[in-house]
């Protein structure tokens, strides 16, 4: 179980500025979202702490600088599944999650029965225990994205970074995925942050949603908080209908125009 902090985070490409000085900590266990329209700097702070960007400021697992750990320790660390992953078309899926136990094996070491048995579970709560031995350049896109979480939760990170994890998935492999995180965050504390487009899922899964517009954080706090219907349509610029049912869910549907 780790804590992640950060503090005054700003990211740039050149001279442009694309995150904003912003600073928040997740707690153990805690899942944060981050939305906002495209361009908004989502996917720069989930860079930046997988330390694929360059930035200012401070990121902090538990109480210690993530810059100042090998890259070793901070994969052991920080799980990190991207928006759009390259994948090598000719290795199997079961190769490609083990790829997940890395930080775990010695630069002359072989993978554990352990480690074996670690891909072959997370396979197989994906339901993609058949997929094991084709070969990555066969499988869908979606087939494909699922095998990137795979490996992410095989990293067995404390804590998980997830840049649109659902995008390419049908709703049934959306739920299946989200609910095998949500079931980790629970039963091992393990701390999330995610990017996703779709907002009712973002308040279905997350603890609290972030708002962000032009790199700058508008407006956070749970889902019932962030999700309005006046909030989505100054920062999206869309119309919509927010429905809160009986069981706290918020539900956003889009209307037409005119």
């Amino acid at each position: 179980m780790s804590s992640i902090a950060l503090a005054h985070l700003s990211v740039r490409y050149g001279k442009r500025a694309v995150v904003h000085d912003f600073s928040h900590t997740v707690k153990p266990g805690d899942w944060l979202c981050l939305i906002g329209p495209n361009g908004a700097g989502k996917s720069s702070i989930l860079r930046a702490v997988a330390g694929l960007a360059a930035h200012t400021g401070e990121i902090n697992v538990d109480g210690a600088p993530l810059r100042l750990r090998s890259p070793r320790r901070r994969a052991e660390l920080v799980a990190y599944v991207p928006q759009s992953p390259v994948l090598p078309e000719e290795m199997s899926a079961f190769e490609y999650v083990l790829l997940g136990r890395s930080p775990y094996v010695s630069y002359f070491g072989a993978e554990s029965p352990h480690d074996r048995a670690m891909v072959r579970n997370v396979l197989r709560r994906l339901d993609m225990e058949t997929f094991a031995e084709r070969e990555l350049g066969s499988l869908s896109g979606g087939e494909q994205q699922r095998l990137v979480i795979a490996r992410a939760l095989a990293q067995e990170a404390p804590i998980l970074l997830l840049d649109e994890p659902t995008s390419a998935l049908d709703i049934g492999h959306q739920q299946q995925a989200l609910e095998l995180v949500d079931r980790l965050r629970r039963e091992h504390g393990l701390t999330v942050i995610s990017a996703m487009h779709d907002l009712t899922l973002a308040g279905l899964y997350a603890d609290r949603l972030a708002l962000f517009h032009e790199g700058h954080l508008v407006v956070s706090g749970n889902a019932a908080q962030v999700l309005r219907a006046e909030t989505l349509a100054e920062f999206y610029g869309v119309s919509v209908t927010v429905h809160h049912e009986p069981d706290g869910t918020v539900v956003v549907v889009p209307r037409r125009v005119g």
